[in-house]
């Protein structure tokens, strides 16, 4: 696994693969019973992911847009031979389509058997916290966006809604309007 070092680099990437094994600074090297997630932004959210899942996480590169998608899949990356599809996470959460710039990234994760890249703003850090600290997320409407979240964590800075990986290809919204046309798109 590698992690983007800054936002000012973001064509690079530096190799953190022995991150993940680590309990992190809330229980240090080897602590058990910890889950750690990558946590990034999307605007003033953050937003997490089960780091175990993240393979990779780069700058924002020009990507290659294929016709008849829905509007939260950007294209796809070239990734070392593997062609990745992008998902603009603002858009799939139905804040409008990201105006991605150099300072934005992606995080390739792995579902089942597929590499997606994830377009975010920004990385945060990684984060470890036990099982018990993760919450429901409120359910209010029966087709809502927050299928796509698997709890919540509140940490010091605010809170970390988790992301259902597995439900982010597999749900799907009825009405179009998740990315709609006429908004201008959304910058960080």
């Amino acid at each position: 696994m590698s992690i983007q070092a800054n936002n000012q680099s973001a064509s690079s990437a530096v190799n953190v693969g022995a991150m993940a094994g680590r309990g992190g600074a809330d229980g240090g090297p080897g602590a058990t019973g910890l889950t750690q997630f990558i946590s990034f932004a999307i605007g003033e959210d953050q937003y997490g992911v089960d780091i175990m899942a993240v393979r990779e996480i780069k700058g924002w590169s020009q990507i290659t847009q294929l016709p008849r998608q829905p509007d939260y899949m950007r294209g796809v990356l070239n990734l070392r031979g593997i062609m990745v599809p992008i998902i603009d996470l603002r858009c799939r959460f139905g804040q409008g389509v990201t105006e991605a710039t150099a300072l934005h990234i992606v995080i390739v994760v792995q579902i089942g058997p597929r590499h997606v890249g994830l377009l975010a703003d920004r990385v945060l850090d990684i984060v470890g916290f036990n099982a018990s600290q993760i919450q429901p997320v409120p359910r209010v409407a029966q087709a809502s966006n927050v299928d796509f979240l698997s709890g919540l964590v509140t940490i010091e800075s605010g809170m970390i809604a988790l992301i259902d990986l597995p439900h982010l290809l597999s749900v799907s919204i009825s009405d179009s309007a998740e990315c709609a046309a006429g908004e201008p798109p959304a910058a960080a």
